[in-house]
């Protein structure tokens, strides 16, 4: 998939978050060039039953599946896998023990303690020679979603989690925790990202960041930033809705 190739190149992914539970819309997006797309099960009415639609529907185009899943547990990581999403974006990571957990959920031993079940979409539903699934598995991406001033006070810690791919940054959050809140150009926030950038390349981790514009998407991929999750499907949806009724009748 061109979302592995890139990242192993060298170079910037970009995808959006997903709240639609419509898998035609994302075949479109997938058809369009994303190189991810973020199935939200945190916010929106995604459940875990349609989202296997949706990922159905990512692989299709060749987009790499990731869920957000809406904690860091067992049974939500656990699930987001068995359905065959490529990665899990796991939130409310504050800490390097709360990282570790998301390891063990997220891995099959002798890494992790993910439950076992081969009748499963992941699986081909018990289809696939169970070793070569538990070693396939074990490379599913782990994305960590920090968040809170806390989390910037662990990053540290966070970062020198093994067996974590990519460490996905809150720019507000940063600002805030900075004492600069909602300023994410300011100098003292680009050089905190530029600091944590570095570190995770120090540490063979990508980074992540969310933008709901192009000056700032352009301004993170300038810094290194290898993992730009660009607005949602819906907010798209929406300011090229306007764009167009604007165009029509100016």
């Amino acid at each position: 998939m061109r979302f592995l190739e890139k990242l192993e190149a060298g170079q910037t992914v970009v995808g959006p978050f997903s709240k639609t539970s419509d898998p035609s819309m994302i075949e479109a997006m997938g058809y369009a060039g994303f190189d991810f797309i973020i199935i939200d099960l945190e916010h929106g009415p995604n459940s875990i039953l349609n989202a296997q639609n949706l990922v159905r529907a990512a692989q299709i185009t060749g987009t790499f599946p990731i869920i957000r899943v809406p904690e860091n547990s067992a049974s939500a990581i656990g699930k987001a896998l068995d359905i065959g999403a490529l990665g899990v974006q796991v939130p409310q990571i504050s800490n390097a023990e709360q990282a570790k957990l998301a390891v063990e959920y997220a891995k099959f031993g002798p890494i992790g303690m993910r439950g076992v079940c081969r009748f499963v979409r992941a699986a081909e539903f018990s289809n696939k020679d169970r070793f070569e699934y538990f070693a396939e598995a074990n490379q599913n991406y782990l994305i960590l979603q920090l968040e809170g001033e806390e989390a910037i006070n662990n990053i540290e810690a966070i970062i020198a989690v093994a067996h974590v791919n990519i460490i996905f940054l809150g720019p507000y959050d940063l600002s805030q925790a900075l004492g600069v809140p909602g300023q994410i150009n300011h100098p003292a926030v680009i050089e905190k990202i530029e600091y944590i950038v570095n570190l995770c390349k120090a540490n063979s981790k990508k980074t992540g960041i969310f933008t709901d514009n192009l000056a700032d998407a352009r301004r993170w991929r300038e810094l290194g930033i290898d993992y730009i999750s660009y607005s949602v499907d819906v907010g798209i949806i929406q300011e090229a809705s306007k764009t167009i009724i604007s165009e029509i009748l100016r």
